[in-house]
Formats: C-alpha cells, structure tokens, sequence
C-alpha cells in the first residue's frame, strides 16, 4: 500500500479526556523519507492544543512544547489537488531544546548571536539540547483531521542522555528538574488573585509560606518568582478595554485577538443579529465534567434593564449544587430564535473534546425559549423554572402591598400556580384573583401590565414541561445574585452601554470570582477577600443545616430562629411564602422558607411537591403506555430487571442495619401484560390514594404475599407473572446512614426537600440517559443521599388493626381534612376510610384494582376567595391491573 493511502486509512481516534497523551493512542509505522518508519496518528484538528498539553504534563519529564517552526496556506488560495498537500504544518519542540546552551553544547549557526548569561541555570529560557519533537500537519484531503508524526519522544540530548526531568542528575537544584514554566492551574490562580484585588506581596508570601510548609521545592509550581507575578500585574494594570472608539470595531478586534474564547460570533447583518459566544477552556473543562449525565440551566435575562446587550448564562451544578457558569452568549436582545446555531456551535465543541458527552436535561427560565431547538440539538428533556416569575412577583408584592395584603396575595398566587402545574386550573384562576383584588392598583397595575399578556404561555409552559426543583431555583437565584454583585459594580455608569467592556469583564474578572470559587485553597487568601468575593451557600444548602427544633408552627405562621435571630415565615407551605429577613424582602428564596417548607412536608400539612407529582405522573403514564413491538418490550424487560438487581443488592446491605417490624405487609401491585412488578412503596395520589391505611389487602387473593420475618427476604408471591419470580422485591424499609427512618417526626431533614418523605428514592450524582443501560456502579456512589424512605410505610398489621401512628391528622383551620399527604400523622379515626375494595378485572385474574373513597368534608380548603378545586379523577385504565383512585388538591395552607 503507497504512504498516503496507508496515512489516510487510519482511524482518527479521539480519546474522551481533556488532555490527550501519547501513551493514549495507537500508533502506526508508516514508510518515511530515507528508508524511515515514521509513528504517526490522527486525532481531530481542533484537539492539537490538547494533544501538546497532555505532552507538556509528562508525569515522568514534566516539561513545556513551543512553536518551533510554522508555515500556513489560506483555505481560499488557489492550491493544486495533491493527495500530500497540506494546508498547515507545525513543528513542537521541547522547551529544553533543540540548542544545547550547557558547557559544550552545541547552538545552531542561526543561533550565533545568543550571548550566554552569566548564571542561566534555571532560567525559564535555558536550553540544554533535548531532541524530543512531534510535527503536526493538517491535510488539504481532510482539512478537519490532524496528522501527528513523533519519531523522537524521548527527552534526551544527541548523546542519548536525558537532559532535564528527574533523571538528570545535573539538573537537580534548578527549574531543568521540574518544568520550564508553571503549570495552567498556577498561571490561572496568580491572574484571578490579581483580577480580584490581591496583591503581588501578599500573593508571593502565602506562596512562599506553603512552600516551607512542604520543606522545600518538589515541583514547577513551587519556583514561582516574584518577578513572573508583578509582571503579570503590571500587564493587567496597563490592559484597556476600548481598543477603538467604535464599539463594533472594538468587539471585532477583541474576538480576533481572542479566538481561543469565542465559540460562536456574528456581526450584524441584514438578516442576523449582533451575537457573541464566549466559553474559556476552565468553563468547558467544567461543562464536560459536570453537564455528562448531569443537567444544563439557563438564565436568559441578566442586565435587560442596565446592559446594552444582555447576558444569557449557560450553567451546571457542582458538588456543592452550585451554579457555575459553563458559557456566555451576548446578543442585543434575549431571541429564542436564534439560538439553534450557537447551541450547535456549543455542542460540537463539547463534542470535540469528549465525543461520550450527553446532557440529561436542560432547564430553561422563559416559556419562549426554543424548546425544539434544545431536543434537536442536546437530546434531553426540556424543564421549566419558576424562579423568575416567583422572584419578580414577590419583589413587587413586597414593595406595593402592607403586610396584611402581602399574606393575602401571595397565598392565592402561589395556590393559582399548584393548581395550575398539577393541571386543575387555567387562565380562568387569574382572572378571578385579579377580580377580587382589583382595589390594589398599585401592584393590579403592574401586574396587568407585565405578567397579564404573557401568563398564557406561561401557563402552557407550566402544564407541558416537567417543573424543575426548588434546589436548583434556588442555585440559579444564588447564581443571578452573585453576578450582579461582581459586574455590575462599575463607578461609571456610562460603560454598561459598551459591548467591548462587558466581554472584557466577563473573561477576566468575573471569570477570576467563579474560579476561585472552585479554587479548593481559596482559604488562604480568606483576610484579603472583599465583599463581592463572599460565595457561600445557597439558601438550600443553608436551611439543610436549621434544625428543626429551630421552627416553631403556631398561628397559621412559623417562626425560625436562625443564628441567634428570629424570623417569621406567612404562608407557611406555599410556592409564594413571605418571611421578613432582608434576603427575602429582596424578592429571592430564603432558606427560612425552604426550612419550613420541608417541615411541613415532613408532617403531613401540605401536598407534595409539585415536582414529585409531575415525576410519579411520568412513571404511571410509562408503565401504562406498553411498547407495541415485541423487541422493546424484551428490551424493557431485560432493562428492569438489571435494575432491580442492582437495587435489591444495595437494599440487601443496607437491610443488614435495619430492624424491621416482622407485622408488615407490602403491598405489591401487578402491571398487565405480565412485564415486571411493581412495589408501591410511596404513596403519590397518581399510585395510591394518601392517608389510608390498608389493612390485609394481599389476603384477598389466595395467591397473595406470605409476611416475612426476616426484612432482609423479599415477599414471596405466587402470580401469573412467574417469568421473573425469582426477582427479589425492592424493600421499603431503606436506612440513611445506617438509622431507619419510621415516622414523620423525626428530627432529619433529607438531603432533598423536594422528596416526598414517604417514597424511596435513587438519587445518583449522574443521570443515566433513558436509552442507556444503568451501570452496575450507578447507584453505589454517594450513599447518603441514595436509596432513603423516609416517614411511615403503607403497611397492614397481622390483626388488622389500626395503629395509632398510621392515623390521619385534622390540619385544616376550617374543618377541612387533608385527602393527599405526605406523611401519615396521628389524629383521626378509622371512620375517615369508608370503603377499599379490591376488584378482580378478570384479565388472567392477576391485575388488581383498588378502589378508595372518603368523605366530601375531607377537601382540601382554598383560600376564602378562591372557589374550591375539582376532584382530579386518576384513572390508570379500566383492564390495566393499576390503582384507581380520586384525589382531591387544594390549598398548600
């Protein structure tokens, strides 16, 4: 086979790391020059700078490649075909190298006019004759393709004797034993410190304290000199912003000196706006790492009232559910038009570096965003987040109505919204309240103005898309906030109107902030911090650490004593609560409310989150809406038992630590066509009806489950479904951290108060995409936020009797009863449970139907003025072996 055809029918690989090394690919021996066999390979074009930076961080000989030699052909010139033509060729050398500027070396003849220095010796520029070398070139044939040809890795000089790095003896005491330069994570910590204010003395001294610490240089980083850091500083003092006096220019010229930022970039055209993509290397480092399998949001509006151009944020959540900014996109105006081509522009530079990439689900804040454009291009589900409209609204029901009215409002608001996403109100609830509260102009007024023309789409995002969590509403807040603070803090006003001024801000200081929030010894560095640099919690992670002994329920209100400091929370258990601490008067989700909220789900008193109801109504659509080909169903099957397996092998383990009562019974509901079984052990009102407790339900069927002794052993059943019998049922006695959860009032707040406390819940760091299999380690990683029931079990004791624990509490200040709790808690009587019936629907006598009713003064109240809600009828199908029930939603009050 000829060279070139033997070079181009090689795979170009693409490893999905961000750095890629020589040792991480195959390399082939192709005929050279001379008799020659060169080691060459193809890896994308876009991934040569990964390529030399994986080279560079050499475990073994640390060191540093730079342009030795370059000749470029314009794509647009005039070229004859070739099959060896080449559009670029680059020569990378060693830093170390190729002169030998030791005693005795040799220096090129164009070299002749170095004069050497007195004491080069660990000087970055020192030279010491390393022959190690690698030429990319990149073919006319296949332009988008890179060819690497790497004779000479060894860092050795032309006697064969290594030249720097750890094996030279000769090098030990000086930079030659490490590396030229400091590392990319050194060079980025010293500009952040510098962009947000720290001086070079202070910088230099707590870097020369760490060093002592460690008892001496072991590493590059560990040379750094004062000189390289107030060279650093004086370059940041003397940069401007405002390259030309023309804005427009002054951008052109900022994305052509800066190409390495901008991923996407359109000037202003007859037929395109003014839009700009910018995402340094650490935002897409952080994108791959946290967005695989893992969720991307959006804050579309930031600066709309300040800014010329305002700024659309693209985020991911880090370990810390923190919002971090992964992308920026900067246009005169929010157009969810015309995001289809940044968005594809974004995804193939992800894609560039790690071609496994694939998001979960990406969170938009504006019912106009292009939500087909986001399926097209990431593949995932689409959710909606509340944060924007809640925020705005409670801002302006803080600043326009007194305290009275403020309660009154923003109860009816946020009950408006529960009945809305749970799909038992429409725009018709809206008017109503803007009816009954017509005599408040001041805030109707607004209220008519901003929100009336756009609640119908609003209400069509609310009812299509899946509501994303109050924990990640309450990041993006946090998030939102924190932007402001450290842009918008100009003296001069005049610049918010430039362009070039935004872009220059956004990739050097405010990029520096959220850096160094992520900078592990930021601690460091903590006295010299200004207000702008504090990060610190979202208020979700702030009300995980209240302790509910802390809340104090009395009056219709809360009370949360919170660092020695009371506050009030009104409307306690609403979307819209109003508490009187500074966050909150400011419009934003304080975790005052988020405390209580999640007390009172504990407790019973309100109806599970909206997104736990959207979350149990997807899984009964998807278990009732059967494949119609054989070979998905086969696949579905195969697909549930792995899952299964994996689960009751978690459960097993933790079952160990447990003690279960030997009385309880599970209650197992059979799916039709025989598939799989189904364990209910929550209770959302799509499965089982809420606070009924079901005594010897299995003993109707001769068939039935066997009580078990041991809660380690699954229930043993005898049904049609024998095909996967020997699947052992998934156990809802679930510990966190080894204790076991009974009852409703425990003093633990779950790691995610948007759970319901009853349910069992599989929480992985990652998000395995609906089409991929499960891994066997999925569900292994971060056990205390895995596998959790918390609150009672539906159970039947072996004498059918009530226990005192499993009664239904009268919650309601005007005689009303609660039909769809969270938690069972003890108050009522067994008369609140007229009828439960099983029914056989006679389809191979294995499905079921459970058929529970109470009484009609077990609604829900609404508020006063508000007509109450209409039974929300959940009827799974007359043959389909489910839970039938009628569920009754009302007021979160």
């Amino acid at each position: 086979m000829a060279r070139w055809d033997a070079i181009l029918s090689l795979p170009v690989q693409n490893p999905p790391t961000l750095e890629i090394s020589s040792a991480e690919l195959v390399w082939s021996k192709v005929e050279g020059w001379h008799d020659k066999l060169d080691r060459v390979a193809l890896i994308p074009y876009a991934r040569v700078d990964d390529f030399v930076r994986g080279e560079s961080n050499n475990k073994e000989c640390p060191t540093r490649f730079h342009v030795e030699a370059r000749r470029r052909r314009s794509p647009s010139t005039p070229f004859k075909q070739k099959v060896d033509g080449i559009l670029e060729y680059i020569l990378y050398w060693c830093s170390f190298g190729p002169d030998d500027h030791r005693k005795g070396g040799i220096v090129r003849p164009s070299r002749t006019t170095y004069v050497p220095k007195k004491k080069n010796a660990g000087r970055p520029n020192t030279k010491r004759g390393c022959i190690c070398h690698f030429i990319v070139k990149r073919l006319i044939a296949e332009p988008s393709v890179a060819l690497i040809i790497y004779n000479d890795d060894k860092h050795v000089d032309k006697k064969g004797l290594p030249c720097h790095g750890p094996q030279d003896k000769k090098a030990a005491g000086t930079r030659a034993m490490f590396a030229p330069y400091i590392s990319e994570d050194l060079r980025l910590r010293v500009l952040s410190l510098l962009y947000v204010g720290v001086s070079v003395e202070t910088i230099m001294q707590r870097h020369n304290e760490s060093v002592e610490r460690q008892g001496g240089p072991c590493n590059r980083d560990d040379l750094l000199t004062h000189r390289y850091v107030r060279r650093q500083e004086r370059a940041i003092r003397r940069s401007t912003y405002e390259l030309d006096d023309d804005d427009a220019v002054s951008i052109s010229m900022w994305v052509e000196s800066h190409q390495n930022l901008v991923f996407f970039y359109e000037d202003f055209s007859d037929s395109n706006p003014f839009t700009l993509g910018i995402q340094t290397e650490w935002q897409l480092q952080q994108m791959i790492r946290f967005g695989n399998s893992g969720m991307l949001a959006s804050d579309s509006r930031f600066g709309t009232n300040k800014l010329q151009y305002p700024i659309h944020s693209l985020l991911v959540f880090n370990l810390d559910k923190k919002a971090i900014p992964v992308a920026w996109i900067i246009a005169p105006k929010f157009s969810s038009l015309d995001a289809h081509r940044w968005m594809r522009a974004l995804y193939n530079r992800v894609h560039t570096k790690d071609p496994t990439w694939k998001l979960a689900g990406f969170i938009v804040d504006d019912p106009s965003y292009d939500v087909l454009a986001i399926r097209d291009v990431f593949q995932c589900t689409v959710m909606i987040s509340f944060w924007r409209i809640r925020h705005l609204w409670h801002k302006n029901i803080v600043k326009c109505l007194e305290t009275d009215m403020q309660i009154k409002i923003s109860r009816r608001l946020g009950w408006i919204v529960d009945n809305i996403c749970r799909h038992q109100g429409s725009m018709s609830l809206f008017e109503e309240f803007m009816e009954d509260f017509i005599d408040e102009s001041k805030f109707m007024d607004y209220f008519k103005a901003t929100w009336h023309p756009r609640i119908g789409t609003w209400i069509n995002a609310l009812q299509t898309l899946p509501l994303a969590s109050q924990e990640s509403c309450a990041a993006m807040e946090f998030y939102h906030n924190q932007l402001k603070i450290r842009l918008l803090n100009e003296k001069d006003i005049c610049v918010y109107q430039r362009a070039d001024w935004l872009v220059d801000k956004l990739g050097t200081k405010v990029h520096s902030y959220f850096w160094l929030d992520e900078y592990s010894e930021k601690d460091d560095f903590a006295r010299y911090w200004k207000n702008e640099w504090m990060s610190g919690l979202t208020s979700w992670r702030k009300a995980l650490k209240i302790p509910d002994t802390d809340v104090i329920m009395e009056d219709g209100c809360a009370k949360v004593t919170d660092q020695d400091k009371a506050f009030v929370v009104w409307n306690t258990g609403s979307m819209l609560s109003i508490c009187n601490c500074s966050w909150a008067q400011d419009g934003n989700l304080c975790e005052h409310i988020l405390k209580v909220l999640s007390i009172c789900r504990k407790r019973g008193s309100i109806l599970p989150s909206v997104t736990l109801f959207q979350y149990h109504q997807a899984l009964n659509n998807m278990l009732h809406c059967p494949p119609f080909d054989s070979f998905i169903r086969d696949h579905a099957v195969s697909l549930a038992v792995s899952v299964q397996k994996q689960l009751n092998t978690l459960l097993d383990k933790e079952s160990d630590q447990t003690v279960m009562d030997p009385n309880e019974k599970r209650i197992i509901i059979d799916i039709p066509q025989e598939w799989f079984k189904v364990v209910s052990t929550n209770r959302d009102q799509d499965l089982v009806s809420k606070k009924r407790v079901i005594n010897d339900i299995l003993s109707e069927d001769d068939n039935g489950c066997e009580d078990r002794n041991n809660s380690n052993d699954a229930p043993g059943c005898a049904s049609a479904m024998n095909d996967i019998a020997d699947q052992e049922v998934v156990d809802h006695g679930i510990a966190r951290n080894g204790k076991l959860f009974e009852s409703a009032g425990e003093d633990s707040l779950p790691a995610d108060m948007d759970v319901d406390p009853s349910s069992t819940c599989v929480n992985p760091p990652g998000l395995d995409p609906v089409d991929d299999t499960v891994s066997g380690d999925a569900f292994q990683e971060n056990k205390e936020r895995g596998l959790a029931t918390i609150g009672n079990e539906i159970s039947a004791s072996e004498n059918g009797a009530l226990p005192n624990d499993k009664i239904e509490e009268n919650i309601s200040d005007k005689g009303g009863r609660d039909c769809a709790m969270d938690v069972d808690t003890p108050s009522s009587t067994t008369e609140d449970v007229k009828h439960c019936e099983i029914h056989q629907n006679g389809v191979n006598e294995v499905p079921r139907v459970i058929s529970c009713t109470k009484d009609a003064d077990s609604h829900l109240s609404p508020p006063s003025t508000v007509t109450p809600a209409e039974p929300l009828a959940v009827d799974t199908g007359e043959n389909s072996g489910t839970i039938k029930e009628d569920v009754y939603l009302g007021s979160n009050t």
